[in-house]
């Protein structure tokens, strides 16, 4: 998928996988995730989730990454709050106080840009990409990760071709694929898609599951 598709959702305001809400399951597991309750969290392929603002509200420092500008610049007007924006490359950063987007290729990040990173939220990242490009993402995040970081990682599973993605299904066995090699990998919870769940009723889904995995960095 190329960075054109993603600039054209965002343009055309096809952004269906966007909830608008906080998370449930963000708010339901996140206290299982944190131990200082300020650790930075990283948010890759965030989108404007208003998950950010919660984990912010809470004293999390908060760092998202993100192609689109439009997004970026939606997430601050929709709070009616201003950012401090800082041109730069490879990305442009929109700040205001700890809570941080940046605009750009998240295949750009180096281990320097979140060496700080302690937490990484991802309830629309891994879901967000095809095949191979999901390959790719867990192993760039696990190498620019820190050895400290652990991830709350949340999927979609579905029958295969029963919509057109994204959102793309992500089977339990997958994640382990993806990241077991380099985590421990707790599924916390699977939970079936309510039928009157909104994605659900907007894309004609009759079937699917949500899972919940805490991941932690084999020592």
């Amino acid at each position: 998928m190329e960075h054109e598709f993603w600039h054209a959702r965002w343009k055309h305001q096809e952004i269906g996988f966007h909830e608008g809400t906080v998370n449930r399951y963000l708010h339901d597991h996140w206290p299982e995730m944190v131990q200082t309750g300020t650790e930075t969290v990283l948010v890759p392929l965030c989108g404007k989730a208003k998950d950010m603002w919660w984990l912010y509200d809470r004293g999390h420092p908060v760092l998202g990454i993100e192609l689109s500008p439009i997004a970026c610049k939606d997430f601050f007007e929709e709070a009616e709050t201003k950012a401090l924006v800082q041109p730069a490359q490879p990305f442009i950063r929109y700040i205001h106080d700890e809570l941080q987007l940046w605009c750009g290729d998240f295949f750009q990040l180096v281990p320097d840009d979140v060496e700080h990173v302690r937490l990484v939220y991802d309830r629309a990242a891994l879901i967000a990409l095809p095949p191979k490009m999901r390959r790719d993402y867990a192993e760039h995040l696990t190498a620019v990760l820190p050895d400290q970081a652990r991830i709350l990682l949340i999927t979609l599973d579905y029958e295969e071709g029963a919509i057109k993605g994204p959102p793309f299904n992500v089977a339990d066995e997958e994640v382990h694929q993806l990241f077991g090699e380099d985590f421990e990998i707790e599924h916390v919870l699977t939970n079936p898609l309510e039928k009157d769940h909104p994605f659900a009723k907007r894309r004609g889904l009759t079937e699917g599951v949500e899972s919940v995995f805490k991941l932690t960095r084999k020592d």
